[in-house]
């Protein structure tokens, strides 16, 4: 119980300076983007939900990455998160992402080996691209192991207000759990560089894997800005305000 208390306190503290962050980001015109993988069941949505209760969503956009529709199938198949991306000032989250190309794409068998081969290298320089043009980029796997998905899986299914979120896919991409190892093997392997790290989370127990990630997006989007410095007013409202004391 204490645990859990100091990790709520902890998380409360981090969600504070990530709200600071997004001040910053909206004074300054910055960029974020905050990739998230993971196992189903690992806690992706819960994560979300800490991150979107405490920011202005003005400034905040979330798209929450399903296959391509018909129209998608169409264009060149990094278009749709090209569209996806932030303006300055915003922050997007990407749940799940562009990592679909290497992961669910080759297990279904919806693009070839080559296809895989070469969406690796068109990956890393995208991310390569958004890094050199200023955009923040954190990209975080939460993991879990097998039995601690199958517990998660029954809690759902035991509990009517959370069954929705228990689908065929979940089960189809449980049976193929040795696919996707596989397949996340690889996506660090090729796709963790030095200018877009993969961070892995023991998302296991869900209050500490919140703290951990919450601490790696506050030091990616955080590092260098002052955020001790008070926001600055528009001199027109400022001209305003003391004019009408």
């Amino acid at each position: 119980m204490a645990a859990d208390k100091s990790a709520r306190d902890e998380l409360k503290a981090l969600q504070a300076q990530l709200l600071r962050i997004q001040h910053v980001f909206a004074a300054g015109g910055h960029t974020g983007v905050i990739v998230l993988e993971g196992w189903d069941a690992a806690g992706k949505g819960g994560l979300i939900r800490r991150i979107a209760w405490t920011l202005d969503p003005r400034y905040l956009d979330v798209w929450p990455i399903k296959a391509p529709d018909a129209r998608e199938r169409r264009e060149l198949w990094l278009q749709r998160f090209w569209e996806r991306l932030p303006t300055a000032s915003e922050i997007a989250i990407f749940d799940r992402s562009w990592y679909g190309r290497v992961l669910v794409e080759p297990i279904e068998g919806f693009i070839t080996e080559a296809e895989c081969e070469r969406a690796y290298d068109e990956i890393n320089a995208f991310e390569r691209t958004l890094v050199d043009n200023g955009v923040r980029l954190v990209k975080l796997f939460l993991d879990i192991d097998a039995d601690t998905q199958l517990a998660r899986f029954r809690a759902r299914y035991e509990n009517p207000a959370k069954r929705w979120k228990l689908t065929e896919d979940d089960i189809r991409n449980r049976a193929r759990w040795q696919d996707y190892e596989q397949a996340y093997a690889r996506m660090f392997e090729r796709c963790s560089t030095s200018a877009a790290p993969w961070i892995r989370i023991d998302a296991n127990h869900k209050s500490r894997a919140r703290v951990a990630a919450l601490q790696r997006i506050v030091a990616v989007l955080g590092a260098g800005l002052d955020l001790s410095a008070e926001p600055q007013v528009d001199p027109i409202v400022e001209r305003f305000m003391l004019a009408s004391s």
